[in-house]
């Protein structure tokens, strides 16, 4: 009998938590997407976003940190504040 309660207790424990998860992820799921813009020469090395200029093939593959050929997507309107220690960021390729 105490196994029987213990295995409906979690199984009830773990339903609620699945819940509580599917919940959050259709909450998530709901929220607009703020607009992105590439922004250039910010991205740390492997911090880059896809296909983000030569020599990177995809996602983190950026070998140079802030290169002004690879970008970053950031929230629309912030790129240009981004300061680096290799200076702003740009909206365009810098080299």
């Amino acid at each position: 009998m105490k196994t029987l309660t213990t295995t409906v207790t979690t199984a009830t424990v773990l339903a609620l938590m699945g819940g509580a998860a599917l919940a959050a992820d259709m909450a998530m799921a709901k929220k607009p997407h703020a607009p992105q813009e590439k922004c250039y020469g910010i991205a740390k090395a492997g911090q880059n976003d896809c296909a983000a200029g030569a020599g990177t093939t995809c996602a983190g593959t950026s070998k140079i940190d802030y290169d002004g050929q690879v970008f970053k997507e950031v929230a629309m309107g912030t790129c240009v504040t981004i300061k680096t220690p290799k200076g702003m960021g740009s909206l365009t390729p810098k080299s």
